[in-house]
């Protein structure tokens, strides 16, 4: 049976540390996509993720399920290996194309609030409560003030529609794939971390093959940012999403998704010149109050006050 969720401080660093190298992955997915095309891209980042965890899982006994293994378990880890990955890269990837990057983001900041829904109905000690519900829609109100009205800004492409639908169907993936590890059975976090990571590659190669051909040969700067992206916001970053998935839960995962947007801002102003926009200090403001509404239990529990319960 699925434990309810313990949140400790390393939780938090987890999570703070993926904040920060998910939000810095827009500014280096920028610069790989000079030398190569997005659906190879994200494939060759998956290919490579798996690679290096297969090498540290072995060195480390590959053990995976640690006790009895239900009829289920097996269904859950392949659904969670394909909509962990595979599916959500390949919807971004194509999606990206027709809608403007501000959408992508706030797509991606919603999974937070999919995965509420989802973990109150399959998990305990994730029930849906007035803190934490007022937080989760305070923090995404920081999220939508820091994008602004760019969200409405229109491509004027013909398929926009469609390119929206594949981004909310990506964060939809993210969410219920995250529910979906919860409910595995007792497993090492290494080998959930590359078993997933296998099935993404074997799932994401022949879609990439069949959208754009064989595989191209990047120049060496390309290669070393693809190197970058498959070993740290792909194969490190996965490693502490299940580590946090498996011990602390997905609604305090979905935390993630509120820092995403506010380090890509940060980032591309430090990295790519690009103008600080007034609405930051008010949006930072918002999701941080946000969180602390929806994570106020364990917040209380970190700083040691005594007597402290879960919201």
């Amino acid at each position: 049976m699925t434990q309810a969720p313990q949140i400790t401080g390393a939780s938090w660093a987890m999570v703070g540390l993926l904040g920060v190298t998910w939000g810095g992955t827009f500014l280096v997915t920028e610069l790989a996509l000079v030398g190569i095309t997005p659906f190879w891209l994200a494939a060759s980042r998956i290919v490579l993720g798996a690679a290096v965890m297969l090498v540290i899982w072995a060195a480390h006994g590959g053990t995976l399920f640690r006790g009895p293994v239900g009829p289920g378990a097996i269904a859950n880890l392949l659904a969670s290996g394909a909509i962990t990955s595979a599916i959500p890269f390949t919807l971004l990837a194509w999606g990206q194309q027709y809608v403007t990057s501000s959408f992508a983001g706030v797509a991606m900041a919603a999974v937070a609030l999919m995965v509420l829904p989802l973990a109150h109905l399959l998990l305990p000690g994730e029930q849906m409560t007035w803190r934490r519900t007022l937080g989760f829609v305070i923090g995404f109100a920081g999220v939508f003030t820091l994008i602004g009205g760019q969200f409405f800004d229109s491509t004027g492409a013909s398929r926009e529609g469609a390119g929206q639908l594949a981004c909310l169907g990506a964060a939809f993936c993210y969410g219920f794939s995250s529910v979906l590890m919860r409910r595995l059975p007792d497993v090492d976090p290494l080998g959930l971390a590359t078993i997933l990571l296998c099935i993404g590659a074997v799932l994401i190669v022949p879609v990439a093959w069949a959208q754009e051909g064989p595989p191209p040969l990047p120049d060496t700067g390309t290669l070393y940012t693809i190197a970058f992206l498959g070993l740290v916001p792909t194969a490190a970053a996965n490693l502490l999403r299940v580590t946090v998935i498996r011990t602390a839960g997905p609604v305090f995962l979905s935390l993630t998704n509120y820092q995403v947007p506010v380090w890509s801002v940060i980032f591309g102003a430090l990295f790519l010149g690009e103008a600080l926009p007034p609405s930051l200090l008010l949006a930072m403001a918002l999701i941080l109050v946000g969180v602390a509404l929806s994570q106020w239990g364990a917040l209380k529990r970190l700083f040691g006050v005594a007597g402290a319960q879960s919201s």
